[in-house]
């Protein structure tokens, strides 16, 4: 059963305990099996996938052909769905792309900033119980509107050695370039390294369990990564005036994510507070995945009572959730007062479910409280800044001066000298 709180008496930082670094003993085994990968290539990825997916795959590369015939085979109404969500998606992320700029000023000077898309980015889709193609819509459509020259996705098999159809007709809607039946973090290490099958790339996102995290930890440095994702967070801000049957569903929704998943309902009302405690009780027995809602629930779940709305955004904002639902009569003046936080859901008729599919933002977001400094995956995040500089002779002359003086400041001697050099040489031309 949820627990229920009063905030006077509870200490924010006791509501949501975050740790994504908490199982170390997952470092050791993710070590060995990035060297593995890392020395021997597809057979140290083929040995891993029969080990922990119980199939051996013929080809670790998925062809065409079968891309094109579970893209047939597919559920038409469903392939509807998979390409207005991209639609939804391409049209929100398009708002994105920036170009760079470049500013003249007087004297010859020319200063600037250049975006380059990121040459190959590596996608990680989940699989066991785990299988989103709406994970690979969110992360490939912003990487191709960035003009990602390569897009290479690595997704578990199942045990016939296969790929869910919905996961491919989502990657061929979404231009995936190459995809590859693997996953874990030996999948992170082909990526990151390569190998005869995987091209290495430059960059990897998309979410994964404990193991995939740890992989992408260590491997950062190497290639770049979008974050490292906790377990799903939900937080629910709401007043008195909510259905508590819907309330007590949208924090279902984050809880059968994961056992470790944190659902938190944050309200001015005692009586939801009682009504969506008793809704809970009566949903979780109807789900699927009653099991692991039920863990997240009675380990993670929390209710907090607040003073007013205020407080409840203040809570709200030391604990950075990932999402955060104002379900509140007048949710964009409470917005107004957000600071941190993955994604908000204004208003009564928004579950997060609709930003996690359709909606188009994106669903790829900052968990265990870095949203206090960290953003959504974006075209930002597939892209990459370089700024150049031109002086004319005469504006270095002007510039002189002030360069070297800061040299001298800071000790750097050979810095000063690169400017006055220049200068001493033209000096013995005129002379």
């Amino acid at each position: 059963m949820i627990r229920i709180l009063n905030a006077a008496q509870t200490e924010t930082a006791d509501i949501l305990t975050r740790d994504i670094n908490t199982e170390t003993g997952a470092e050791a085994s993710v070590r060995e099996i990035i060297d593995a990968v890392r020395s021997r290539g597809d057979a140290a990825l083929l040995d891993y996938t029969q080990r922990f997916d119980g199939v051996r795959p013929d080809n670790l590369r998925v062809s065409p052909a079968e891309i094109e015939a579970a893209y047939a085979a597919e559920d038409p109404d469903f392939l509807a769905t998979l390409y207005a969500a991209h639609e939804n998606i391409r049209a929100f992320h398009e708002k994105q792309v920036r170009t760079g700029f470049r500013m003249e000023q007087e004297g010859g000077i020319v200063l600037g900033q250049k975006i380059t898309p990121i040459a190959r980015v590596g996608l990680y889709v989940p699989g066991g119980t785990a299988r989103y193609p709406s994970s690979v819509l969110m992360n490939a459509v912003p990487a191709k509107l960035a003009g990602v020259g390569k897009i290479v996705m690595v997704t578990p098999p199942d045990r016939d050695g296969g790929l869910p159809g919905a996961i491919l007709a989502a990657a061929k809607i979404a231009g995936v370039d190459v995809i590859i039946k693997a996953g874990g973090a030996q999948a992170v290490a082909a990526l990151a390294y390569g190998t005869e099958s995987v091209p290495k790339v430059d960059k990897i996102v998309g979410p994964g369990n404990l193991y995939v995290a740890t992989a992408k930890r260590m491997v950062y440095g190497v290639v770049d990564i979008d974050m490292i994702a906790g377990p799903s967070e939900i937080l629910v801000i709401a007043d008195g005036g909510c259905d508590p049957v819907c309330v007590a569903a949208d924090l279902l929704s984050q809880a059968e994510h994961d056992r470790l998943a944190s659902a938190v309902l944050v309200t001015d009302s005692a009586p939801l507070a009682e009504a969506v405690n008793a809704e809970l009780e009566r949903q979780i027995p109807a789900l699927e995945r009653a099991e692991i809602a039920r863990a997240s629930i009675d380990t993670n779940g929390k209710i907090i009572l607040v003073r007013d709305l205020d407080e409840a955004v203040r809570i709200s904002n030391e604990i950075a959730p990932e999402h955060l639902e104002l379900c509140v009569e007048n949710p964009f003046a409470l917005f107004d007062k957000v600071r941190n936080a993955g994604s908000v859901f204004l208003g009564r008729n928004v579950p997060e479910a609709l930003g996690d599919y359709f909606a188009g933002p994106n669903h790829t977001l900052p968990t265990s409280g870095t949203a206090r400094f960290s953003s959504p995956l974006s075209v930002d995040d597939f892209v990459k800044k370089t700024q150049y500089l031109h002086y004319s002779e005469q504006a270095l002359a002007a510039a002189k001066d002030h360069v070297v003086r800061f040299a001298n400041r800071e000790g750097l001697q050979a810095h000063g000298l690169s400017v006055l050099k220049r200068f001493d040489k033209r000096q013995d031309k005129t002379s």
